[in-house]
C-alpha cells in the first residue's frame, strides 16, 4: 500500500470515519461494514453487512434508493432467525427488541466489540437470559420504533463530500431528540 494510501486511512481512522483491522486494512465505514457482525442488510440488488442493529437500521435512510431493505439476524440468546423490512419511511413492525451493552461514553474504546454488542433479541426475556449466561452487565434496551428513529438520521449527508461527523453535544443532542436520555447515552 502506498504511503500517501496509508496515512490517509489512518486520517480517517484518527477522525472515526473508518476502522481499520491489525493490517491497516478497512474493517468497518460506519454503517458498512467488511465483516459479518451478526447482520445481513439486502438492499434491491446490493447485499451488505451490517455492522450492528443501529447501523442495519440505518441503510436504508442512508441509501433511499435501495429501500426497502431486508434485515435478516438471530437472537444472540436462542439462535431464532428474524428478517424485517426496513423501509426509510416508517418503522417495521415486530416485538423484537435491541441491546446496547456498552455506554456511548465507552463506544469507541472497542468500536468492534461494540458493535458486536447491538444486538436483536426476541423479547427482553432474551436478553436477560443472554446477559445471565455471558456473564455481562445489561446495558439499554429499545423496542424497534426507537432503534428505527435512532437510526433514521444519524448518518445524514455521509455520502457527501464535506461530511462533518456530529461532535460530542450534537451527538448528545441528537439522542435526547429520539428519546434516549439518561447516564448511558451520555445525557
Amino acid at each position: 500500500m502506498p504511503d500517501q494510501v496509508r496515512t490517509g486511512l489512518i486520517t480517517l481512522s484518527l477522525g472515526r470515519h473508518v476502522v481499520l483491522d491489525s493490517t491497516g486494512a478497512i474493517l468497518m465505514a460506519h454503517p458498512f461494514s467488511a465483516v459479518p457482525q451478526g447482520f445481513a442488510v439486502m438492499g434491491k440488488d446490493v447485499l451488505w453487512w451490517g455492522g450492528c442493529a443501529w447501523d442495519s437500521f440505518a441503510l436504508p435512510h442512508l441509501l433511499p434508493e435501495q429501500a426497502p431493505v431486508l434485515v435478516s439476524t438471530r437472537c444472540p440468546a436462542c439462535d431464532r432467525p428474524h428478517v424485517w423490512n426496513v423501509s426509510d419511511q416508517e418503522p417495521p413492525e415486530g416485538d423484537q427488541v435491541a441491546h446496547f451493552l456498552v455506554p456511548v461514553a465507552n463506544m469507541w474504546d472497542d468500536v468492534v466489540r461494540t458493535c458486536a454488542h447491538q444486538r436483536i433479541f426476541c423479547s427482553e426475556a432474551c436478553v436477560d437470559n443472554w446477559t445471565a449466561s455471558a456473564g455481562r452487565t445489561k446495558g439499554e434496551v429499545l423496542d424497534l420504533p426507537t432503534l428505527w428513529r435512532l437510526a433514521e438520521h444519524w448518518y445524514d449527508g455521509r455520502l457527501q463530500r464535506g461530511y462533518r461527523r456530529r461532535d460530542p453535544a450534537e451527538s448528545a443532542q441528537y439522542l435526547r431528540e429520539v428519546g434516549l436520555t439518561g447516564a448511558f447515552w451520555g445525557s
